[in-house]
């Protein structure tokens, strides 16, 4: 049995109000420009999403989308370089917030580049105004839920083996730093050593209830994991090329490598 989530996001729409930053000459892929000022548009709904767990995996699934756009690695870092570059000047709350999620659980050798475009958005409003009067965010501004962003700590994790499936599932419980974000907990299936799917379940208990309901009709088995144990298979399964999983799978591919780290 496959306990199936409800939390994963669907790829940004493009009906938005126009938005267009000042870019200038700074962009490596300035043909990409127009989806950048697409993002950006979309960010705005960021800032209405209700808890950090949300926002993290819409901020994963915009990842995911520009990750699957590029032909090659190298464009794909380039791209991203532009999308922080481009965020840093839109200085909206959207833009902002969409920064501060990908210091957090973007691509980890960009995170620390995405945190100084969030600090420079700041700064740059006291410079000179921003796309309108009042649409840039203040210090301090944005949702309650900033702080929380990544911030999780691992709970239990689980084998789950079920021959129906082909291979086994491995779920990873979290938990945001004091009570920050809802519990949550990511399910991985692994087939012949890859991940082929991957699962945010918002519902823990709901989902711990299925599987309970599995065991008690004997249709698969439910095992205590170790975390450490876990997380070296985990690494593992999602090592190497992605580009030829579904594009559900690239939508959290973010979140989930993210969550990852986290494990022992």
């Amino acid at each position: 049995m496959s306990p199936q989530s409800r939390s994963r996001k669907k790829a940004t729409s493009q009906r938005s109000v126009g938005h267009r930053a000042d870019a200038g000459p700074g962009l490596a892929l300035p043909g990409l420009e127009q989806l950048y000022a697409t993002l950006a548009r979309a960010s705005a709904e960021l800032t209405v999403l209700a808890s950090p767990l949300q926002a993290e995996l819409w901020t994963s699934t915009q990842l995911g989308v520009l990750e699957r756009a590029a032909p090659d690695t190298g464009a794909h870092r380039r791209a991203l370089a532009d999308l922080l570059f481009y965020f840093r000047r839109s200085r909206t709350p959207g833009t902002y917030a969409f920064l501060r999620a990908f210091a957090a659980i973007g691509p980890r050798e960009l995170r620390a580049d995405a945190a100084v475009a969030a600090d420079g958005l700041i700064k740059g409003l006291t410079d000179g105004p921003g796309d309108g009067p009042g649409e840039g965010p203040g210090e301090g501004a944005g949702p309650a839920w900033l702080p929380a962003l990544g911030r999780v700590m691992p709970g239990e994790t689980w084998l789950i083996q079920d021959g129906s499936l082909g291979g086994d599932q491995i779920v990873c419980e979290f938990r945001y730093a004091d009570g920050g974000g809802p519990l949550h907990a990511l399910l991985v299936q692994i087939t012949q050593g890859r991940a082929t799917q991957l699962l945010a379940i918002g519902d823990v208990p709901g989902m711990m209830a299925q599987v309970r309901q599995g065991v008690a009709a004997e249709e698969c088995a439910v095992l205590r994991l170790d975390p450490a144990a876990a997380g070296a298979r985990l690494r593992a399964a999602l090592a190497g090329d992605t580009s030829e999983h579904p594009e559900d799978f690239d939508v959290i591919l973010a979140f989930a490598r993210h969550r990852i780290e986290t494990l022992p």
